[in-house]
Parts: C-alpha cells; sequence; structure tokens
C-alpha cells in the first residue's frame, strides 16, 4: 500500500493511504499501524489495532490501539472512500472529524451534496467539494453523523470554521487534500 503523512496542526498526526487490492480495514490498520508506531518510537510489530465494539446497529466503530498489552494515550479516527484511507491519531483532548473522497463525485454523490448543500450556486463543483467535505469532517467530529443534517451546518466565508448551531463547539477547518483525494480534517479541544 502506498501512504503519506499529512500535514497537521499540533497534537495531530495523519496518514493517507490507497491501494484497491486492499479492504478497508487492512487499509486502515495498516496506517494507524504506521502513526502509532512512529508517535511512540516503537517497532510496528509491537502495535495492536482492532475495532472498538459497536455500541448499537448503525455505530461506525473507531480503531483502538495497543502496545505490549497496554492501551495507548492517543485516540484514533478515520475516513474511508473507495481505494482510500485517511487516519488520524490524535491526544485525547482533541475532538476530531475527518473527510474524505475524490475530486470527481459520482451523480449519487454530486445529488446528495447539491440536495444538502445551503450554497446559492451549486454549479462550481469545486466549491461544492470544498463546502460539503467541511460539513462532513463537522459531522463526523459532532459525532452525531447523519442524525444532523448536512445543512445544519455552518461554516464561515473563507471556510475555516464551522459548527452546528446547536452546539456551543466551534471546530477549526484545514484542508489535508493530496494528489485527486481531497480530505478535511476539522478538530476542536474537546468539550469539558
Amino acid at each position: 500500500m502506498q501512504s503519506v503523512l499529512l500535514d497537521t496542526p499540533a497534537g495531530i498526526s495523519a496518514r493517507l493511504g490507497w491501494d484497491p487490492k486492499l479492504a478497508e480495514h487492512d487499509r486502515k490498520r495498516m496506517l494507524a499501524t504506521e502513526l502509532v508506531a512512529a508517535k511512540l518510537g516503537v517497532d510496528e510489530r509491537d502495535v495492536r489495532v482492532e475495532r472498538e465494539a459497536p455500541g448499537k446497529f448503525g455505530f461506525h466503530t473507531q480503531l483502538i490501539a495497543e502496545v505490549d498489552g497496554q492501551p495507548i494515550p492517543y485516540a484514533i479516527r478515520n475516513a474511508n472512500f473507495r481505494a482510500a484511507s485517511v487516519v488520524a491519531l490524535h491526544d485525547p483532548d482533541i475532538t476530531v472529524g475527518l473527510d474524505l473522497r475524490d475530486s470527481h463525485p459520482d451523480d449519487v454523490e454530486l445529488h446528495t451534496m447539491t440536495r444538502h448543500s445551503h450554497l446559492p450556486d451549486v454549479s462550481d463543483l469545486g466549491k461544492l467539494i470544498a463546502h460539503w467535505t467541511r460539513v462532513q469532517a463537522i459531522r463526523d467530529a459532532d459525532g452525531r453523523g447523519a442524525r444532523v443534517q448536512g445543512d445544519h451546518v455552518r461554516l464561515d466565508s473563507p471556510l475555516t470554521k464551522g459548527w452546528i448551531p446547536d452546539r456551543k463547539v466551534h471546530y477549526n477547518l484545514v484542508d489535508l487534500s493530496r494528489d485527486s483525494w481531497i480530505i478535511t480534517l476539522a478538530y476542536a479541544p474537546a468539550p469539558a
């Protein structure tokens, strides 16, 4: 699998990996293993990465890791799209959300973005994708996911901050895009 380290804010490390021959879970487990080993200065063979148990139907499980049988002092977040995965390793006091997609949405994706975006002009594909990936990253960080409609998410005009009106959290937004992959990171200090 090819993977690349992404340029992220302090307290967050992220890698993008792609390989159409690998299953999604294998890709994200490999990326998480690379990140944990590098962060803790251990051999990748000493890192064990598993999925957390689902809390209920429809619950998107996150990865958990341990080294020598001990849980790591970091949280792991991931996003997947077709043959690519992005994994972020972050301090537990930071709330993180990710969105990953390619720069050429198919008709179904384009319809969803257009329908649930509150942009006045959805004809500019670049602006639509930039807007939508930020909305999705905020929904991921918020933790309620699909229970929050995309058109409820608010973004400032330079697309560097976003929020959901019924919560007091304001997320910083960072574009981590590489090659033809559009990647957005939303992050904020964890609520007290």
